[in-house]
């Protein structure tokens, strides 16, 4: 099965690649732009980013439910193995490790990292994931722009996913020089219009990155689909303005 991506609101991500299923950062209960019910996603691997709640999010209740490994920094595994989570595996920044899915690299990020009951969270990061189908996603999760984008870039990534939402992480115009420095196939903006205060023109920014060079940006609705295949470009009409259940059985079929 090609690997296919899920915007589901803010930074949550759901990646369906090889029979797995992949859940980025689930922040859905208390999500004014969730595209579903934390209750409706079923996952395999749960990765988190970093300690902010609206990034672990509903992981804990998750993990319990299916028993996913969720994969993190140390420090947060640490936490969740005394939130009663019985599968995790921590890594730091640079490190790579392989699951059934593919190699998971953590990156750099700037942003920071405290737990929601205030414990600390260790260094935020970005997730590299080197697919076993050959698809490099890049997702950079709550951070500012960084010169070593450009060395993630050199992996030759067909999907970066970047937050455009200012206030908190990179804006449009870092943004859009991180579009330069990574030189991915396409460009999926993530972490916008979620509150006022990250209110942006998502539009507006990919006609701009459409007018500086040749990444291809991707604007999804919450709930749509993105089919992911470095041989080519995104087809027309694929877009979801409906979420649908993300429970095994209910699968979309080619």
């Amino acid at each position: 099965m090609a690997t296919r991506v899920r915007w589901l609101g803010h930074a949550c991500l759901y990646i369906e690649s090889a029979e797995q299923r992949l859940l980025i950062d689930p922040f859905l209960t208390g999500n004014p732009a969730a595209a579903c019910k934390a209750d409706e996603v079923d996952a395999d691997y749960i990765l988190i980013s970093h300690g902010h709640a609206d990034h672990v999010g509903d992981a804990i209740d998750i993990a319990k439910r299916t028993g996913a490994t969720v994969i993190s920094n140390y420090e947060i595994s640490e936490w969740l193995k005394g939130k009663g989570v019985a599968k995790v595996h921590g890594q730091q920044h640079g490190g790579a490790h392989a699951f059934a899915f593919g190699r998971v690299k953590l990156t750099l990020a700037f942003h920071g990292s405290v737990l929601p009951d205030g414990a600390y969270g260790g260094n935020p990061c970005g997730f590299l994931l080197y697919l076993n189908d050959g698809t490099k996603i890049y997702d950079a999760a709550d951070t500012g722009l960084f010169g070593d984008m450009r060395l993630i870039g050199e992996e030759g990534i067909d999907l970066a996913i970047l937050p455009i939402g200012d206030n908190y992480t990179m804006g449009p115009d870092d943004a859009l020089r991180a579009v330069t420095l990574i030189g991915p196939k396409r460009v999926l903006p993530i972490h916008f219009n979620t509150w006022d205060v990250i209110a942006q023109d998502a539009e507006a920014w990919a006609a701009r990155v459409r007018k500086a060079g040749k990444t291809e940006p991707v604007v999804l609705e919450p709930g749509a689909w993105l089919d992911v295949d470095a041989s080519k470009r995104a087809k027309k009409g694929q877009l979801r303005s409906r979420p649908r259940s993300l429970k095994r059985g209910t699968r979309r079929r080619k």
